[in-house]
């Protein structure tokens, strides 16, 4: 498993460093109340590695859903979640938006820069993400979908300007250790521990993440 992108010091919860899919899943919905569901997965067909949808040319292959009715299977039980990934070890770990948390999905290069902004502000940051496709996405609490773009414009940027978006209810994310077909696999940016069990408001890191996805607009 390649390693957690370093920005926290403090221990990892849950801890994943060779755990099996399985078991992390149900610890993010033991120890984080974070609802869960399995997504699709990696096989090889003929010797050549393909997402278990069938499609050749799946743009996230082994990590979306694979149900239409994944909303209704995500759960956070971490009993439940043993027994659906029971049926196939290798799905990826996917957690629905909109409930627990929401998510700000913004460039990797503005998503560093915006974190090395709010540690020099001392502002209360959740988990973050980092995928293998370069996108990082800040965990902050449920409603942010529905204030992000009024937010930005009082900041003075138009919404459409920056690469920033904001996933909510009917929306969703893959966990680490989740695989993005032979990219790579999600990881902490900001690893959950037990000091950002809090998650903040949309409102107090908008103004970092806005202003980085500016200067990368400008670029």
């Amino acid at each position: 498993m390649e390693e957690t992108i370093g920005v926290t010091s403090a221990a990892q919860i849950p801890k994943q460093r060779g755990d099996a899919l399985p078991d992390t899943a149900a610890r993010y919905a033991e120890e984080r109340h974070w609802d869960v569901f399995p997504g699709t997965w990696m096989e090889t067909v003929d010797g050549v590695p393909r997402c278990s949808c069938g499609d050749t040319g799946c743009a996230e292959p082994g990590a979306h859903p694979a149900r239409e009715d994944w909303a209704t299977q995500a759960t956070g039980s971490a009993t439940v979640a043993r027994r659906l990934w029971a049926k196939q070890a290798t799905a990826s770990i996917l957690m629905p938006t909109g409930r627990t948390f929401d998510a700000i999905d913004v460039p990797e290069t503005a998503g560093f820069l915006a974190l090395a902004r709010m540690e020099r502000m001392e502002l209360t940051l959740g988990p973050v993400t980092c995928t293998p496709d370069r996108r990082m996405q800040f965990f902050v609490l449920p409603g942010a979908a529905a204030k992000v773009p009024d937010l930005v414009r009082k900041l003075g940027w138009p919404p459409a300007s920056l690469d920033l978006a904001t996933l909510g209810e009917g929306a969703y994310v893959a966990a680490p250790p989740t695989r993005f077909g032979t990219k790579g696999a999600v990881q902490w940016a900001c690893r959950p521990t037990a000091a950002n069990r809090w998650l903040p408001d949309a409102e107090e890191i908008v103004s970092p993440l806005a202003y980085a996805c500016g200067r990368e607009a400008r670029r």
